[in-house]
């Protein structure tokens, strides 16, 4: 019996990285992933850094949409979600710190029917030794994801969360900015999926090399967590 090839979307949304977009979309397509099609959708989100001008030269391999202003990533992703078509999608942050040469290990739990959700740990695999801080506040908002949705997982803020599709018929998504990974994981969780999380590589930037999240994204991430657990 032939067996169906299976079809992935890669959501890219991208702002001001002008300096990294040409790279990342050459190693999205260079990763060889048997049994699956890709089709890749990058989301310009208002960049102003020439990032916008750089992307007409994949238009012919990728669908990229362009949004007129910045309105953060929860609102890039939700406008990639609409155009998706695949059976599983998978979220690519645009600045290299995650790598594309771990899909393979991302997509392969999904050969068991149960599971529905993965997210990629960065704190099970290796990389880059990273600020104490960031890190800190990386592990407290997955600690309190933890405590409040009574579950187990190592890394809530992982940029790597891939899903089948028809999650998305389940939960309604409103988060703007970095509040979507908060967001996400609750209404996931909430819904019944169980999270299945595998080791991949982090290569962080530092805040001079253009790092967008701060502290008050993690605060952010508490409230948001709070909210969805007690009050909707």
């Amino acid at each position: 019996m032939v067996r169906r090839m299976k079809k992935l979307s890669i959501i890219i949304p991208v702002y001001n990285e002008v300096s990294f977009v040409d790279t990342l979309l050459t190693s999205v397509y260079d990763q060889k992933l048997p049994g699956w099609k890709k089709e890749v959708i990058i989301v310009d989100d208002g960049s102003v850094d020439g990032t916008s001008e750089r992307l007409k030269a994949w238009e012919r391999r990728v669908i990229v949409l362009y949004k007129p202003k910045n309105g953060g990533k929860g609102t890039a992703l939700t406008a990639g979600f609409k155009r998706a078509t695949g059976d599983i999608i998978l979220i690519q942050d645009s600045d290299l710190e995650y790598s594309p040469a771990d899909y393979q290990a991302l997509l392969t739990p999904f050969e068991n029917d149960r599971v529905e959700v993965v997210y990629g740990s960065r704190f099970l695999g290796a990389h880059l030794s990273t600020m104490f801080v960031y890190e800190l506040g990386n592990k407290f908002v997955t600690f309190i994801t933890n405590i409040l949705y009574n579950t187990n997982i190592t890394d809530m803020e992982t940029g790597y969360k891939v899903f089948r599709r028809n999650v998305l018929n389940r939960i309604v998504i409103t988060a703007h900015r970095f509040d979507f990974e908060p967001e996400f994981t609750a209404k996931a969780l909430k819904a019944g999926c169980q999270i299945y999380e595998v080791p991949i590589s982090y290569y962080g930037r530092m805040f001079s090399e253009g790092k967008k999240l701060t502290w008050r994204d993690g605060i952010m991430a508490v409230i948001t967590l709070l909210r969805y657990r007690f009050f909707q």
